[in-house]
């Protein structure tokens, strides 16, 4: 079925083809994607857009010797299928499968690992340094998308990279887009770019004519010097920005003539010292579906191929908090919204429609979009910061100085805690109440359906002492009895006494689903909506006659909910006739890899059967 593709296992093979069948591995790479990840879900557009680019530079450079790290990771799927992995493809982000990101123990090809973007330009320099220092001569090859150069990380990497002139060659995979739209001045420039190719070679040559004059022309070279930033300006146009920081800039050039990235590898991996080679692309490229609709098919589940996806409408937390904090906002003026690249993931669209003027997104710039927000509540406005919760981690320090040190109302509203499923590991959102829970002023609440969700937004918007941050997971919202008090209190579901479960979050459901599997009716089940500061009267109350008590959490055991409660019960050990037994579910202390929801939580125990399980166990001593 694939005439050239087929007979492609690695990068060596693909430097054996012609200029004609190169044409032709690219339309048998789409066709594979697009029946592949119709079948497993996955990355599809940022994908499809970097087929030309990839089948270049695996032709160009000799990987693994020479070192190719993708930003992300999302856009290396023909990157996978180049390096000997396409027959791996029926088990892409499945249980035990084939990672839907960059992962070294697959393979030699992939030398450094990434979920999170605008890391690559910082990962190629450290290697570039390091092969430096051991005289080695290999090649550094990042490529980057545009969308990726809003994160600081990224910036700061070209800041120094043109500082030390170290031999990287930047690929700066320009689609115009993200996730959701780029936005902000470095998407505005990079789209004002012309070929820049001209005024190097202009430049070059008359550097080399010059030097040749005796005499004279070393100085003229230098008074040229002088004068050059008049005539970036008028030669390059945007560009201006790369080569003012110490990098030679090439292009734009069209990411899909193979022909023509080749020519332009190949000079760029004869100069030396630090280049960006700007590329343009189409995201979605070679289907149509997706290339009318990008945004849509950045993450697909199974799909058929031959049907555009279906806009389906959600219940799941994102739209339920989306479509909550728009009501709230027609009756509060100074309710704001903010996203980092993410308003369509969050579920932030409706507001969008409701109040452009009142969202914010600042791409991918966790840091600034956290400080930002200190700054909008500094003001009087009160920010909603919606930002899942593994992106949440890279602002770690701005929540700690700019909004929990300053204690400002800003409310964090986190998205897709707990386990995500397919993408695995970098994505997970495990490891929130551990990072958030030991900062002063820093109110965390869990809510177990969708009616608590609401509330606890309505009560953000209302509350103006400090930050707040309420996580909640990815997928359908739950509806439970609304039996949650105003303050969110712990809440008893289950009369048991003896032995009791502490659950917070989406675990109440699941745990009480699993207690009904016991089939006991001697267990007990406490819901605790605020995670921190704890009701500690209340919670000791109703634990003061339990023999055994079981935390469940839909979040790593060292430093999480947990803890909260084991350290609740040490510090006051005259509220027990007797000390009781204390157990913790949650996840241990490992990276969890990618799979269904359901498969990872049964095989972190934390299914309703396993935790039935479990239950039994510890009554049975």
């Amino acid at each position: 079925m694939y005439n050239i593709l087929s007979r492609i296992d690695s990068p060596e093979a693909v430097k054996a083809l012609n200029a004609d069948e190169l044409n032709l591995l690219a339309v048998d790479i789409r066709q594979f994607l697009i029946e592949n990840v119709s079948k497993t879900g996955g990355h599809l557009a940022s994908n499809l857009g970097a087929v030309e680019l990839t089948i270049a530079l695996h032709y160009v450079f000799d990987s693994p010797e020479d070192k190719l790290i993708w930003d992300v990771g999302h856009q290396a799927y023909v990157h996978k299928i180049l390096t000997g992995r396409k027959d791996c493809f029926g088990t892409l982000r499945q249980w035990e499968g084939m990672s839907g990101f960059l992962k070294r123990k697959e393979s030699i090809h992939d030398c450094f690992e990434a979920g999170h973007s605008s890391t690559s330009i910082s990962a190629a320099v450290g290697m570039a340094l390091a092969r430096d220092l051991n005289r080695r001569q290999y090649e550094v090859v990042p490529i980057i998308g545009d969308g990726a150069l809003t994160g600081g990380m990224a910036l700061e990497a070209l800041n120094y990279l043109g500082h030390c002139q170290s031999n990287v060659k930047v690929i700066l995979n320009d689609n115009e887009m993200s996730i959701s739209e780029n936005v902000g001045g470095i998407s505005q420039a990079l789209s004002r770019l012309r070929a820049t190719e001209a005024y190097n070679k202009l430049k070059d040559e008359t550097k080399s004519t010059l030097a040749r004059i005796p005499n004279i022309g070393e100085s003229m070279i230098d008074v040229i010097g002088r004068l050059k930033d008049s005539f970036k300006y008028f030669v390059v146009d945007g560009g201006l920005f790369f080569e003012e920081i110490g990098l030679t800039y090439f292009g734009p050039i069209n990411g899909h003539n193979i022909t023509e990235l080749i020519k332009n590898l190949e000079m760029v991996k004869q100069i030396k010292g630090p280049v960006v080679l700007h590329v343009l692309t189409q995201k979605g490229k070679g289907y149509s579906f997706s290339e009318q609709n990008p945004n849509k098919y950045h993450g697909v589940g199974k799909f058929d191929p031959k049907v555009d996806l279906p806009v389906k409408r959600k219940n799941d937390y994102a739209t339920v908090f989306g479509e909550t904090l728009t009501a709230l906002a027609k009756t509060r003026g100074d309710i704001v919204a903010v996203s980092a690249a993410m308003i369509d993931g969050t579920g932030l669209c409706s507001f969008k429609s409701a109040y452009p003027d009142r969202i914010f997104d600042v791409g991918i710039a966790e840091q600034h979009a956290v400080t930002m927000s200190a700054g909008l509540a500094c003001q009087g406005m009160k920010p909603f910061v919606a930002i899942y919760s593994t992106f949440l981690q890279r602002a770690y320090d701005q929540i700690f100085h700019d909004v929990c040190l300053q204690n400002y109302p800003v409310v964090f509203c986190i998205d897709r805690a707990g386990l995500v499923g397919n993408d695995g590991e970098t994505h997970h959102g495990v490891f929130d109440i551990a990072y958030l829970s030991h900062l002063p002023n820093m109110r965390i609440f869990a809510p177990k359906d969708q009616g608590e969700l609401e509330a606890m937004l309505a009560y953000a918007a209302e509350d103006l002492d400090g930050p707040i941050s309420i996580r909640y997971p990815r997928g359908t919202a739950e509806k439970m009895p609304p039996t949650h008090s105003p303050t969110f209190t712990p809440e008893r579901m289950l009369k048991g006494r003896k032995t009791i479960v502490v659950s917070t979050g989406k675990m109440t459901g699941i745990a009480l689903e699993a207690i009904e599997k016991c089939e006991t009716g001697k267990i007990g089940l406490i819901h605790v909506p605020r995670i921190k500061p704890l009701h500690e009267a209340e919670l000791l109350t109703e634990l003061s006659q339990a023999s055994r008590i079981v935390t469940i959490e839909d979040h790593a055991v060292i430093g999480g909910f947990g803890d909260q409660i084991n350290r609740l019960i040490m510090n006051h050990p005259a509220a027990f006739k007797q000390m009781p037994e204390v157990y913790n579910l949650g996840y241990r202390d490992q990276f969890v890899t990618q799979g269904d929801v359901d498969t990872l939580m049964d095989e972190m125990g934390l299914s309703s059967e396993k935790i039935c399980k479990f239950l039994r166990e510890v009554q049975n001593g």
